[in-house]
Formats: C-alpha cells, structure tokens, sequence
C-alpha cells in the first residue's frame, strides 16, 4: 500500500502513528457527524474529529462486550505523549476487568463527601464561635421572653429591675438610677460565666446591696440552669457557677426581720397614721395591718374585688394564681367606704399639682443639670398608672412620730400574724387569711374554711386591735331578715 502524501488527509481505516502533523490535516468525512482516527501503538488512543473540525484525544476499548469511550480533552490542551500515557492507564484498567469510569466516579464520590465533611465541619465551626460569642444579655433576652409566661408579674419586675443599665433620671427625687447587680455580668459571654466570674462578681456587689445580691444569684441559677437544659447551649452554661461557696459567702445570710408592732404599741401608731394628710396612704396603712396581706396585694386591689354583699375582698395573691377571698371586715368597709372613686383601683392616686417651693427648686436643679429650661407654673405629682405605688415616705414619718423608727410595710403583715397569739386564733386561720402556704398535713390536703368561717376569726381580730389602739368603732347592726306566716291559698 503506499504511504499517503503529507498533504493528504490520513486515511481513517488505518492505524496511523500519530503526529502533531497528522492531526492538523485531519478532516471528518462529509457524510458523518463525527470520524476517529486509531494510533498505530495499539493502546486504544483515538482522534476524534466532528464535523466542525473540533479535535479531541479519546480512548476507546471493550470491557465485557461493553465498548467504553472515554475523553481526555482537545488535542491542543495535551501533547500526543500525554495522551499516550492516559491511555495506557486507561488499557491497563480494562486489562483487569476494571472499569476507569467507575473508578472516577468513585474517587468524585468521595472527594464530594471529603468536601461535603469539611464544609459541615467548618459549619459546625461557625456555629460554635457563634454559639461561644454569645453574651449573657443576649441568652438573658432569650431566657425571659420563653420563661415570662410563666412568671408573676413581681417575678418578671425583680429580672428587670436586677439587669437594668441604669443611667436614667429618676422618677422620684434626683440624679440617675442605678445599674441592676447583674447587669455586669451581662456584657460577658455565656462562657465566660464561670464560677471564679460569679464570685469575683459577688465579691464587688454585695458589701453596697446583699440582698439585692442574693436575690441575684437565685435568679442567676436558675437561669443557668435551663441554659443548660437547652440543645444549642448545652455544656455553655455552667449551671453550678452560681452556687459558688465563696460568691455566696459574700453575699450573706439574710437577716431576721424582727419590725412589728407590739400590743402596747398600737395606740401610737393608728394615732399618727390616722393623721396622714392622704387619706388614701392612711387607710392603706390601716388596712395593710388589718388584713396581714402583702404590700403589693392590697396596692392592687381594685374596686371590682370588693364584693359589699357577700363582705369579701379578692386579692391577687402572690402564690396561688387564682388569688385568695378574706373577709371585708366592718372597721376596713368603713375605711374603703370614704374614698375617693377616681379609677379602677381602690387606693388611687390623682396626678395633682404642687406648688410648693421645696417641689420648684427639685424641679430647676434638675433642668439645671440638662441645660434646659425649668417651665414656669405647679409640678404634677402622683402616679401615672392611677395607683398607690410608695406610701413608704409617710409611714416612715408617721412611725418617726409615734417613735416606732423602723418598722417597715411587711413589718405589719408580720405584725398581725404576731398580734393574732394573743387571741389564740387557729394557725391555719391566719395562714389562710395572709395567703401562706398551709404547712401541715391536715392543713394541706383537709382543712377548707368558707369565708364566714374566717370572718369568724378575723371580725375578732379587727375588734381587739381597735380596742387595744383605742379607737371607739361600732359597726352598724346589719339588718337581719324576718320571717312571717304565709296564708295558705
């Protein structure tokens, strides 16, 4: 057979051995789409050429009755030695019943999921410097807005209050509030809160406010505690930091409250409280005493809880949710009977004006430090929210007076349950009428006591503390219904 020119196409029905030369002359028949032209090395490499005149290396061999083709790329990207060597590897493959597809598309297979797990773990990197970064603020925010509704109102109050940043003008008298115990523990990170934190924390808050500081770490553990509860904070939050020995070493053990009236003392103190220019502060006091409950109870009672008919007041007890039902003894009617109706609540406050002096010099040393101007004419004082909020100014003068110095608001709740010994009224009783937990077992799960057997007791009770304060009130006899003889028809 006679070798073709060199300018001549190559003759695609035979092996040929391949040149750079060769290639470019290259052409695909006119008829077909695509033509491929075999190396004379015999190792299954090929030219294919389409009909465009695009050139590639292929390889081209049986397995199993099975042809595989495979592509390495344009003849231009690869040198023909290149190319050679490919498919050698190619042939040697196929020689061992190998498939090289399958090879390549286990070895994508797995350089997928390599990927695939180096970006999950990079993932889970991000997400736990994120989770690290947390602030306490921030899980803080997260924690009371799960937890609120299943707090009171005072719970929710208490884990404002003790986070506060403070800073703000206060609403009663001058200068600026301050910040809240913990409110330096919540710019730290989550992790960061540790117990040498706590303690060292502790150690700077509770010499200026340890109350305040206990109270803290109370709520401090418990909401570490559900931070380790949950799924994405979970080994964060180191749940014991709060329980610190030394941190609650330095917070103290409370005190003993040991304010109340005694009995020789009650004729001094309902002299000067009756004597308060309010006569809302004066009657809240005086029912305060009378009815043992919490200073925030009674604060909130409104005229809707008072029941005249049934004589009854249903406070909004600080334990049980539903509130409790006490007696509206004669002496306390006769007290919420002369006061002003303004709003809902029954120790109301009205947004008066004062124009004393005293309030006119608060008022221009206050614009003074603003660097603004005082406006001229009377101050507006009293609550916004239409309540009694602090009458503990008034008592305090009122006690200064009497020379009782010292005794507080829940130094007269603690004062009735004391003063009740003296009439030997039933524990349970008196527990039931100030809203206390009953602590026996007959008192838990047995004893019930409608709200006439309690008036029983407390009626009793009013009408000793009046007598022994020497205060001359008579209840006005209640009209008893009559009976009589209906004819038969």
């Amino acid at each position: 057979m006679a070798r073709p020119r060199k300018s001549e196409a190559p003759d695609l029905a035979q092996p040929v051995n391949l040149t750079a030369g060769v290639i470019e002359r290259l052409i695909c028949p006119p008829d077909k789409a695509q033509a491929f032209l075999r190396d004379a090395e015999g190792n299954g490499l090929r030219v294919r050429v389409t009909r465009t005149g695009a050139k590639a290396f292929v390889f081209e061999q049986s397995l199993d009755n099975r042809t595989i083709r495979r592509t390495l790329g344009d003849v231009t990207a690869h040198t023909i030695e290149q190319a050679r060597s490919w498919a050698k590897v190619q042939s040697t493959l196929i020689d061992k019943g190998t498939d090289p597809r399958e090879l390549e598309r286990e070895a994508a297979e797995t350089k997928a999921a390599e990927a695939a797990a180096k970006a999950a773990q990079e993932a889970a990197g991000a997400a736990q410097r994120a989770a690290d970064a947390q602030t306490v603020a921030e899980v803080w925010t997260r924690y009371m807005a799960e937890r609120r509704a299943h707090w009171s109102e005072r719970t929710y109050s208490d884990h404002l209050k003790l986070t506060q940043a403070g800073g703000k003008d206060r609403q009663r008298g001058d200068g600026k509030t301050k910040p809240g115990p913990l409110a330096p523990l919540l710019q730290m990170r989550l992790v960061d809160l540790t117990p040498a934190a706590v303690e060292a924390w502790a150690a700077r808050e509770a010499p200026a406010r340890p109350a305040r500081v206990r109270l803290a770490l109370r709520l401090l553990k418990a909401f570490l505690r559900w931070a380790d509860a949950e799924p994405d904070l979970k080994g964060r939050a180191d749940p014991a930091a709060a329980s610190a020995r030394k941190a609650r070493e330095a917070a103290g053990k409370p005190k003993r409250k040991d304010d109340y009236l005694q009995r020789e003392q009650l004729a001094a103190w309902f002299k000067h409280v009756r004597q308060i220019g309010n006569p809302v502060i004066s009657a809240y006091l005086q029912c305060l005493l009378l009815t043992g409950a919490r200073r925030e109870e009674l604060a909130g009672l409104k005229w809707a809880d008072v029941n005249t008919q049934w004589r009854g007041l249903h406070i909004a007890d600080k334990i049980d949710t539903e509130g409790r039902a006490v007696p509206l003894t004669p002496y306390v009617a006769h007290l919420l009977a002369g006061l002003p109706r303004r709003n809902e609540w029954v120790f109301s406050s009205a947004r008066a004006l004062d124009q004393s002096d005293k309030s006119k010099a608060r008022r221009e040393r206050y614009h003074a430090r603003k660097g603004t101007q005082a406006p001229a004419g009377p101050v507006a004082i009293g609550s916004e929210s239409g309540r009694l909020i602090d009458p503990s100014i008034a008592h305090r003068k009122a006690c200064a007076a009497a020379g009782l110095e010292g005794l507080t608001l829940h130094g007269l709740r603690r004062s009735f349950a004391s003063l009740t010994e003296w009439l030997e009224v039933p524990v349970g009783v008196v527990a039931q009428i100030q809203g206390h937990k009953p602590s026996a077992t007959a008192e838990r799960h047995y004893k019930r006591r409608p709200l006439d057997l309690l008036r029983v007791h407390h009626e009793r009770i009013e009408a000793w503390v009046l007598a022994q304060a020497g205060i001359d009130f008579k209840p006005q006899a209640e009209a008893k219904p009559t009976l009589s003889v209906v004819p038969a028809a």
